[in-house]
């Protein structure tokens, strides 16, 4: 994970929601017998309605790709129906092409050529890659969006590729021995081709090692690629370089700040001389540990079994982490917005059976909840499709628990982020004792894309990681509205382990490679008390509320 300065803009102070406790209570009843009753919470639920306490981008949660897909061969596959709706259910987001192997990345001016897909089994050079190559000519005919269908045979020999593949960059990265990436041009063209159909902003991330014998920047193979793009008339972003304050562990070169300055100089000198990118945003720079955000801070070795994604502390370390990036950038560029990029529920390609399950979820949304609380701009997941098990699609192009919590996300829940007050019983801390929520709430004004929803109605997203059912009454401004629940609980009997989502006791699965599911609400009549069932997830709209912060 990394965090990235936007140009322009201001960054936005820190919100503290206030989020209540669960209680155990006795009752004594007639004739002075006690009776013990379930652990059960009663929660009073407000919103601010007046006016949003931040204001993100219209493209919060977004989306990243790591370079290595060029390595393990599925950016030829980034063509494919079903992954250009996946990813189009998404958008409006921006997609980040760049990662760990930003810094090894060269563009040739080249097409598809054998030798640039790196090493694979002899079967590969005749059979796979002559299919890649008829797959490309087919798509060359094509006008506008260029889609393809692949034969399920060609899927799984890439899969065994990249299966393999997957070995070499694992054993790269605990080496820090890292091999040159090579981009032709028929390479960003599907690149290009996928962000563009699927209704994506690309942004670039340009190779920032690529050193002259004085450590100044090369920008020669940036130049080709500037000079390429432009010709293609890429309506792309850029960035450069990948975590700078890293290099000195990766490949024991150092660069300062001042000479990172000078390349950006450099880099905006050559987006001004080649006309069409004059005016093309330029972000970055992007850092990791220790002065940011720390990449991949939920899920390490220690993490071995689902209930670990529920643990308040290991969800809790977000919040110091933002904070020292924000008090940096507001004395040093106020005037910048930050974003979190990276963000994924485990490093290396993640854990089969744990990384891509319904636990994983809890994280990811308290990943944007937090971060939409704090005033981060745009939250950047790693990844939407790769090799791995940390990703919104897997290898089969079926969408994992993720992929439902960010659709249900982008559709109901705008970019104007709202207070929460809530009240109820309250435990007293022991001295030394921490209390760590495990019910967060968190609202928002309802997405203006959402055209089922007037303006003016409000969302609010909640986790419950209690293992017990928790009521939630509305009270105040909230208070005897109509709401649609939508309720996001694991399907199937491998419980936590799920990798299939249900929404209101209905699956969630595509009807085929161009139709999602119907998202049904569940209706509440005004004045019913939300029940949370145990280890869940919710989002809830409140419809006729008309509140002010979410008319304009």
């Amino acid at each position: 994970m990394s965090s990235c300065l936007s140009p322009g803009g201001a960054v936005l102070p820190q919100l503290l929601a206030l989020i209540s406790s669960a209680a155990t209570y006795r009752r004594l009843v007639a004739g002075g017998k006690r009776q013990s009753f379930l652990e059960r919470t009663l929660i009073l639920l407000d919103v601010n309605t007046r006016s949003p306490v931040k204001i993100l981008n219209d493209n919060f949660l977004s989306l990243q790709v790591d370079p290595s897909i060029l390595k393990n061969g599925w950016l030829d596959f980034l063509s494919s129906k079903r992954l250009v709706t996946l990813a189009r259910g998404l958008s409006p987001a921006y997609l980040r092409f760049g990662g760990k192997r930003t810094d090894f990345l060269q563009f040739h001016n080249l097409k598809n050529l054998a030798k640039f897909r790196g090493p694979g089994p002899d079967y590969y050079l005749k059979n796979y890659e002559d299919d890649i190559v008829r797959s490309d000519i087919a798509l060359d005919k094509q006008k506008g969006c260029k889609l393809a269908s692949h034969p399920d045979m060609m899927l799984e020999l890439q899969r065994e590729k990249a299966a393999q593949m997957q070995q070499v960059l694992l054993k790269e990265q605990l080496s820090n021995l890292y091999s040159d990436v090579t981009i032709t041009a028929r390479s960003l063209d599907k690149l290009y081709n996928f962000a563009d159909c699927a209704g994506l902003h690309l942004i670039f991330g340009i190779n920032a090692l690529h050193r002259n014998p004085d450590n100044s920047w090369n920008a020669s193979s940036a130049l080709s690629l500037l000079k390429y793009s432009a010709g293609k008339k890429y309506n792309i972003s850029w960035e450069l370089g990948n975590e700078p304050n890293s290099y000195r562990t990766m490949v024991a070169r150092s660069v300062n700040s001042t000479r990172l300055a000078q390349d950006y100089i450099l880099l905006k000198t050559l987006l001004q001389s080649v006309r069409y990118y004059s005016r093309a945003s330029l972000y970055g720079p992007n850092i990791g540990r220790p002065l940011a955000v720390a990449g991949y801070y939920y899920i390490d070795r220690r993490v071995t079994k689902v209930e670990d994604f529920m643990k308040t502390r290991l969800l809790d370390t977000l919040t110091d982490q933002i904070n020292k990036v924000l008090k940096i950038v507001k004395i040093h560029a106020p005037e910048k917005r930050v974003w979190l990029g990276g963000v994924g529920p485990a490093w290396a390609g993640g854990i089969n059976n744990l990384s891509d399950t319904f636990a994983a979820g809890f994280l990811w949304l308290n990943t944007l909840g937090i971060s939409a609380m704090q005033g981060i701009d745009v939250v950047l997941r790693h990844s939407f499709f790769d090799y791995g098990y940390s990703h919104l699609v897997d290898q089969h192009f079926n969408p994992l628990p993720d992929y439902w919590l960010s659709l249900l996300f982008k559709r109901l829940v705008g970019p104007r982020v709202l207070a929460v007050h809530v009240a109820g019983l309250q435990r007293k801390p022991r001295p030394g004792k921490v209390i760590r929520d495990k019910l967060r709430i968190y609202a928002h004004c309802t997405s203006f894309h959402n055209h089922n929803y007037v303006r003016g109605s409000i969302t609010i997203y909640i986790i419950n990681l209690h293992r017990s059912r928790k009521k939630i009454k509305l009270a105040g401004t909230l208070r005897n509205k109509t709401v649609h629940q939508y309720l996001l609980q694991p399907f199937g009997a491998d419980g936590l382990h799920s990798k299939s989502v249900q929404l209101n006791g209905e699956p969630l699965a595509m009807v085929d490679s161009d139709t999602f599911p119907e998202l049904k609400p569940r209706t509440l009549r005004a004045g019913r008390t939300i029940a949370m069932p145990p280890i869940s997830i919710g989002f809830y709209v409140i419809k006729n509320i008309n509140a002010y912060a979410c008319r304009r």
